[in-house]
């Protein structure tokens, strides 16, 4: 099994990525090399669900792959065995020469960049290539944006980036990033494709076929829906709220249901990993140590928490927004389904077990009704995007999907 075999229903991508990866072992052994095989920046784009992060991280595996000089030589074979140290290290995260930049809060701040840039211009310490890995790439700030854009116009020689990002909408990556980047358009694997890899997994063939389903594709949240009960039943409360929107105090307590839900979620998460990271930074300034100099090594440590608790504060709001948008897609695909019951066709429902109330919702409105409400749905999702508070953005929405 190559590192490539995770890429679930990307045919044409692995192909792309293939190519490059012998084209890098190449370079690295001073063999000739094609024009245009290997670039030194690249843009991973498609939507949730479609492995953006885990196409960056197959190529950056095939890139330091300990084989990958005897596999690039073999006519049929590519680098990224997924057997080697190499490949292995990249997978679980330890490379010392790839470094991921995952957002916890709400942007990737300019400092941050800034020093991912300067680790990137050193010499690989111990595998081929310094890769960077940078998950949504449209969470980098304009400070961020502009330290980066210089990296990649200038690049050391042995150094790759790898961008993750929705689109090559200007709103998610500037132009002048992505016009230096190769692009790589991912889309959403099928449900068959992803109820396989479930499967394969150990989940049960009725369980995986539903999880899958009900994703619509993304494999990560089928995973979820798979092994999580909790995330069953969360999703199970979100689907039948359009049928309830009867009144509009069933509109209100609906969007009160949504955010205080999302809350519980965030703080569930994050309660236990605070107190710890907490824990730990007392420690390391000097908390509880009773030798000499210890009173002194905790004075202006109150700076260092207060930017501890803005991490963490924004952290929470993260995944809180991101708890809702995952209730948010939930809930357009419900509208999805009606849509398909009133025009009749035969393409399989996001939700069928929730068919009773898709039905139901059917009958209450028409199409036109139908696609307001999904239309409704989507600007929420942008509006929230855009930092309006979500118990204004979720009651408006609600409201607006209020039965007649």
């Amino acid at each position: 099994m190559t590192v490539f075999d995770t890429l679930i229903g990307q045919r044409a991508a692995v192909e792309e990525l293939s190519k490059a990866a012998r084209a890098a072992a190449d370079v690295v052994a001073g063999r000739p090399v094609q024009p245009g095989a290997m670039t030194h920046a690249w843009l991973f784009t498609g939507p949730p669900g479609s492995g953006r992060s885990v196409a960056a991280r197959a190529l950056a595996a095939a890139l330091e792959c300990d084989n990958a000089d005897a596999l690039a030589l073999g006519p049929l074979t590519t680098p990224g065995c997924g057997q080697c140290q190499g490949c292995r290290s990249v997978r679980a995260g330890s490379h010392p020469d790839v470094r991921s930049v995952i957002p916890e809060g709400l942007s990737i701040g300019v400092n941050e960049m800034r020093a991912v840039v300067a680790a990137s211009a050193r010499r690989p310490s111990l595998g081929r290539w310094q890769v960077v890995i940078i998950e949504d790439a449209d969470r980098l700030t304009e400070g961020a944006s502009n330290a980066l854009l210089k990296a990649i116009e200038e690049p050391p020689d042995r150094t790759v980036f790898l961008l993750c990002a929705p689109s090559t909408h200007p709103d998610d990556v500037i132009v002048t990033i992505r016009s230096r980047c190769r692009v790589v358009n991912l889309r959403i694997p099928p449900p068959e494709s992803v109820a396989a890899v479930l499967e394969a997994d150990g989940v049960e063939s009725a369980m995986a076929r539903w999880a899958a389903q009900a994703a619509q594709g993304h494999v990560g949240r089928a995973r979820r829906l798979a092994r999580d009960g909790d995330a069953r039943d969360r999703r199970a409360e979100v689907l039948a709220i359009p049928a309830q929107l009867t009144s509009l105090n069933a509109c209100f307590e609906a969007a009160d249901h949504l955010v205080r839900a999302a809350e519980a979620e965030a703080r569930a998460v994050t309660g236990e990993l605070d107190v710890n990271e907490t824990e730990e930074l007392k420690v390391a300034l000097g908390a509880g140590g009773t030798g000499k100099g210890a009173a002194g090594a905790t004075r202006g440590s109150a700076g260092a928490l207060k930017e501890l608790e803005r991490k963490q504060k924004s952290r929470l709001t993260r995944l809180q927004r991101d708890a809702l948008d995952r209730a948010l897609v939930d809930l357009a695909s419900f509208y999805r389904d009606v849509l398909l019951v009133q025009s009749g066709s035969e393409v399989a429902a996001a939700h069928p077990d929730f068919a009773r109330d898709v039905s139901r919702v059917a009958r209450s409105i028409d199409q036109s009704g139908a696609l307001r409400r999904l239309d409704r749905v989507l600007e929420c999702r942008e509006a929230i995007d855009l930092n309006v508070k979500p118990k204004f953005a979720i009651e408006a929405m609600t409201a607006a999907l209020r039965l007649p």
